[in-house]
């Protein structure tokens, strides 16, 4: 008994009546019981049972009883209290699914949220590609189970279309060398999987330097509006390694040169960013400064050796 409960996981109720008695009804099954909710149990009244009977009852009451509890460990306190007769476990799974499974007006609305959910989701910044591919996935199989064609090429195309900036150069590489339409979302995760890693060598303090920079100028930018071009002194940053000024963080000298070019062979790609200097425009009016948005580069081993 101690290890039925320890390898027996019972699908929750999660308000999805039909994805939830599918793989309940399979679960009983396993074990044996689904008789007990398509036959349902009945106590005798007034009969004299032999000593055989009695036993067979006996055991008829305790697959009941384990199959309540399997119901009852499905459902939360809410659901349990609208569920008034428990006599047995069919009266409870027919009860449940008169009140979560016929409704056609409630599963046209959860539909309609779920599609609203899907159409909302972004991948966020602190998201590794696994944490956002199941955060989709949990949706994308909830609409099904309510009765949406979710393809892979609908998932596909959703992730391609909502993952942060700093993966714009796979998505633009996997759309020229792949044919989305037959392409899985197994495919997909695994190629983003791998280009993953390429893009943690960026530092977070090395973005917060550059973010920094930008926030001077802009304000530079502000103070000296109509009064000439603003200009970026570099002679204000200061290094995150050694903390003295004049030059960012990748160009320190005192930066171990050597582990850095093997880094670089160690690797086709690297992702980098480049701050571009202010720059002049004329759009509409005269004196108008505007601050050149951070350049995503990809350097590759060749930079190096040229």
């Amino acid at each position: 008994m101690s290890d039925d409960k320890t390898l027996t996981k019972i699908p929750h109720f999660d308000g999805h009546y039909d994805h939830w008695s599918e793989l309940m009804e399979n679960l009983l099954r396993a074990k044996g019981l689904w008789s007990l909710i398509e036959n349902g149990f009945e106590e005798p009244k007034g009969e004299m049972l032999t000593e055989a009977q009695q036993t067979q009852l006996e055991d008829a009451r305790t697959k009941d009883h384990q199959v309540k509890h399997y119901l009852f460990q499905a459902i939360d306190r809410t659901v349990f209290e609208q569920i008034l007769d428990r006599r047995t476990a069919k009266i409870v799974w027919d009860s449940m699914k008169k009140k979560f499974g016929g409704n056609s007006k409630v599963k046209k609305s959860l539909l309609n949220a779920l599609r609203r959910e899907f159409e909302v989701l972004e991948m966020k910044r602190e998201e590794s590609i696994d944490e956002y591919f199941a955060r989709v996935m949990t949706v994308a199989n909830k609409m099904r189970s309510n009765g949406e064609e979710m393809t892979d090429t609908k998932i596909v195309e959703k992730i391609l279309r909502t993952l942060i900036g700093k993966f714009t150069y796979v998505c633009v590489s996997i759309e020229e060398s792949k044919d989305t339409e037959t392409m899985t979302v197994d495919e997909l995760q695994s190629t983003l999987v791998i280009h993953e890693p390429k893009f943690k060598r960026v530092r977070k303090d090395d973005e917060d330097q550059v973010l920094k920079i930008e926030g001077r100028s802009s304000a530079s930018r502000g103070r000296g509006r109509g009064r000439g071009r603003a200009v970026f002194n570099k002679a204000t940053v200061e290094c995150y390694k050694c903390h003295d000024l004049g030059h960012f963080q990748y160009e320190c000298p005192k930066s171990n040169k050597e582990a850095n070019y093997a880094e670089f062979e160690e690797e086709d790609e690297l992702l980098l960013m480049a701050y571009v200097e202010l720059h002049e425009t004329n759009r509409s009016e005269p004196g108008l400064w505007i601050l050149g948005a951070l350049t995503t580069c990809v350097v590759t081993r060749k930079c190096f050796q040229a």
